[in-house]
């Protein structure tokens, strides 16, 4: 059976020692101590799945960024970007290609006015705080989302009424040639789980944030009602991709699977969660091949059942 997964792109061969070779030219721009080889990706995602990545490198700065996009253009090596890992579900033959993170290594936020520029490994949690902290208020939907800026931008991601595309004013982004450029809110053309730079394979690397002045204790009220609400409802207490399926239009994913008898169904170690079925959860050394079989019988019997198709929101890398 195959699972259609949202995001799901080969990107081209490229043999293994191809890629330890050009490692090589990777710690040319960011230090040896900065190119990990063979990194297993389940140390690098929600899910805890994952086998390792050919090249992993670390940049340390936005030109980093865009000089390891040009080299592996040049060079004909494919790469993908990583941040919280927090959407991905990792092939367990692990990846021919070369993984960029944007997490610590690229997190700073800053606040200007009622501005906040936040690099896009800063986590969404981090920016919410800072926000919250500086008495700004318009981004506590987003302090549960358990992702980076960059993540958010490239999904406009969303929750409790609140999306990214709300509150974003400009990006800054490296293109696939390897230039940086600003692009505007109008050009990032954002829509449910969409947007310009995904479609276009822009690598978001700092966001400008437009909040509005308010008390932070009404601010942080509304984050804590929030975070009750998550841990209430999800199950945060258990490895995961987050929500796995897109909202169908008409209809919620969790019900649909839950009305499908479904709940707590298991494929070897991964399970439709107990507490909220809209989630597909790690219930103890899941692989991806059991993580697809589970998706591929849940989007089969929901089909059966109220002719409905659900989407994965989870991205497949392999």
């Amino acid at each position: 059976m195959h699972v259609s997964i949202q995001g799901e792109n080969e990107q081209g061969r490229v043999d293994r020692a191809d890629v330890r070779e050009f490692a090589k030219t990777l710690a040319g721009i960011v230090g040896e101590e900065n190119v990990l080889l063979d990194e297993p990706m389940a140390k690098h995602t929600t899910f805890l799945i994952g086998g390792p990545a050919d090249a992993y490198v670390i940049p340390q700065n936005v030109e980093d960024v865009a000089a390891i996009v040009r080299a592996c253009r040049q060079s004909g090596v494919p790469y993908r970007i990583v941040g919280n890992g927090s959407d991905l579900l990792v092939a367990d033959e692990g990846l021919r290609c070369v993984i960029v993170q944007i997490l610590s290594n690229l997190s700073s936020i800053h606040v200007e006015g009622s501005f906040v520029r936040a690099q896009a490994g800063a986590t969404n949690e981090a920016v919410a705080r800072v926000a919250y902290e500086s008495g700004l208020a318009g981004f506590e939907f987003a302090s549960g989302i358990p992702g980076t800026i960059g993540g958010a931008a490239i999904m406009n991601a969303g929750a409790y009424g609140g999306e990214f595309k709300d509150v974003a004013v400009e990006l800054t982004c490296v293109t696939p040639e390897g230039e940086i450029v600003s692009v505007s809110r109008d050009e990032a053309d954002w829509s449910y789980r969409h947007s310009m730079m995904d479609k276009a394979g822009y690598v978001v690397v700092e966001a400008l944030l437009r909040l509005e002045e308010d008390d932070p204790a009404a601010i942080k009220e509304r984050m804590d009602d929030l975070q009750a609400r998550r841990e209430e409802k999800q199950p945060l207490e258990m490895p995961s991709a987050g929500s796995t399926f897109k909202r169908p239009e008409g209809y919620f994913a969790g019900k649909l699977i839950q009305d499908s008898d479904l709940r707590g169904y298991r494929v070897g170690g991964a399970q439709v969660s107990e507490k909220h079925t809209g989630f597909v959860v790690n219930a103890g050394n899941a692989t991806a091949a059991d993580v697809l079989q589970l998706i591929g019988d849940v989007q089969q019997r929901v089909r059966e059942r109220f002719g409905v198709e659900l989407e994965p929101e989870v991205r497949l890398w392999k």
